[in-house]
């Protein structure tokens, strides 16, 4: 049975000292397989693990994130990559915001439809059969810039039929303009109209952003170069505002998953020099705490590979048991498995050795092997835990109150459960009272469909009974009572309250 020591004290008992240091030789063993695991693809895929940790850190204030980004975007090799990103979410959420700037920009939105008839007809193939005020993005200047200025254009607009037609005409009958032929027109207008692209009708026209949806890559490249070669005030202010108002979590998921080891680096370091620590670190209170205290103290003298390897064994356990399952890592399954099953058992005096001597060495060490420690917890609780039984005699063994949630699934015969809702439950109900009005009446042609019912029914009843063995819900005391774990998610959150509960009782965060 698995020890999961959360009462936090020694029995009085005395240590033994080769359990002890048993104990420490099998988690020295366990590293190295874990590193193993972990450089499998390159390590990219537990170096997202870490990004999505960085990406709950909440210890920032707006002014503090504006600046660890735009430290990211001045780095090497940031212009093509995380500029880019970061443009491509500008463009998504605020969209009128960079059509301002697109606005005031006449020679890039020249540039955007020269010798391109497919981007020309995009905006500018927009005329309504109805009236001018239906006109809609590119078409809707053309035709009021054509009002305005009829004296020098208009005889610049090409129509499709034997005869073009005069501005009186079309100014009654606006949908006339639906017979313009709108590529020659608009070429026409680049090669004899310059004063269009500065017109304020083309630049109303792009203040909404929607010009940013016919070829985002096209006006991010724009906005790379105004930032990086022509150090646009305009571009940077809203790059500014935006990383002020984004949220930190945003930020991250989008653009610290592709970055390269160095820069991924340079950037943590960058943001440990931001964190301000406050209580609720010191109590766990999130499940990033252990990195917000790490990277406040220490970002200077750590490797990526040490973090790496911190948040696999202390926040994505799981997903690590995951990895080390996959069929590739066969020799790293078999080394771990013989591992587990060599793993001694401590009394609690034993126990609080360990950790005490873990405490005493550096942060970052003390986490590591109190964090292998924990994940080896989640992997013999991953082994153990099958059954209703076996995680009920856990839970008393390791005196974990518990209270049944009672919400076992229907199970289809393929294994997947059903949750069994209100009108499934209703039907059951009206199927048991049809079946004993039925037998007070004479026997009808559909009597056998009923008796299929029946059988349907009462083997549902029967698998669910069956089930409780083997599937089980509760209402745990680690976390209150609050939320119902299945056996499915026992492991990680006994493994989680294990670690949380002695990093607190250790003190470590009363630097």
């Amino acid at each position: 049975m698995v020890q999961l020591f959360f009462q936090g004290t020694t029995d009085g008992g005395s240590v033994d000292t080769d359990a002890v240091k048993a104990r420490r030789s099998l988690l020295g063993k366990v590293e190295p397989i874990i590193r193993s695991v972990i450089k499998s693809g390159g390590g990219y895929e537990a170096r997202m693990w870490l990004c999505s940790t960085v990406s709950s850190i909440h210890l920032l204030d707006p002014y503090g994130q504006r600046d660890l980004f735009l430290n990211l975007l001045g780095m090497k090799n940031s212009k093509r990559d995380v500029a880019a990103r970061l443009l491509r979410m500008i463009f998504d959420k605020k969209p009128k915001k960079a059509g301002s700037i697109i606005a005031k920009k006449c020679q890039m939105l020249e540039d955007f439809f020269q010798g391109n008839p497919k981007r020309i007809m995009q905006w500018f193939g927009h005329f309504a059969v109805t009236g001018e005020l239906t006109h809609k993005k590119g078409a809707r200047a053309l035709s009021q810039f054509a009002f305005v200025n009829r004296d020098i254009c208009w005889e610049e607009l090409e129509w499709k039929g034997k005869h073009g037609q005069s501005p009186a005409v079309v100014a009654t009958k606006p949908h006339y303009f639906r017979d313009l032929d709108v590529l020659q027109t608009v070429e026409n207008f680049l090669e004899y109209v310059p004063d269009f692209w500065s017109s304020e009708e083309l630049a109303d026209s792009v203040k909404d952003g929607e010009i940013l949806q016919i070829d985002t890559e096209y006006f991010v490249d724009q906005f790379v170069y105004l930032m990086y070669e022509e150090n646009s005030r305009d571009a940077w202010q809203l790059v500014d505002e935006f990383l002020m108002d984004e949220q930190f979590s945003s930020l991250s998921q989008h653009l610290l998953i592709h970055l390269d080891e160095q820069r991924l680096l340079n950037f943590l370091r960058a943001l440990g020099k931001l964190i301000k620590l406050n209580s609720q670190c010191k109590e766990m209170v999130f499940p990033c705490c252990w990195l917000e205290v790490l990277l406040s103290a220490h970002s200077d003298h750590i490797s990526l590979d040490e973090l790496v390897l911190l948040n696999c064994v202390i926040s994505k356990g799981r997903q690590l048991w995951r990895l080390m399952n996959d069929e590739e890592q066969e020799e790293e399954q078999g080394q771990m498995q013989e591992l587990l099953k060599s793993t001694n058992q401590l009394t609690d005096a034993d126990h609080f050795a360990l950790m005490k001597g873990f405490v005493d060495t550096e942060l970052p060490d003390a986490l590591k092997w109190i964090g292998i420690q924990s994940w080896l917890v989640f992997c013999e609780l991953s082994k153990g835990c099958k059954s209703a039984d076996s995680c009920e005699h856990l839970f008393t063994c390791n005196r974990i109150e518990f209270r049944k949630a009672d919400d076992y699934p229907l199970v289809q015969n393929d294994g997947n459960s059903i949750a069994l809702d209100s009108d499934d439950e209703d039907l059951i109900r009206g199927s048991h009272k049809r079946r004993k009005r039925d037998r007070k009446r004479k026997r009808r042609r559909y009597d056998s469909d009923e008796d299929d019912l029946d059988q349907l029914l009462e083997l549902g009843t029967s698998n669910r009974r069956g089930i409780e063995s083997h599937h089980g819900c509760w209402y745990l005391s680690t976390d209150g009572f609050s939320a119902s774990w299945d056996i499915a998610d026992i492991p990680d959150h006994l493994s989680s309250h294990y670690l949380k509960t002695w990093l607190k009782f250790m003190h470590f965060w009363t630097c």
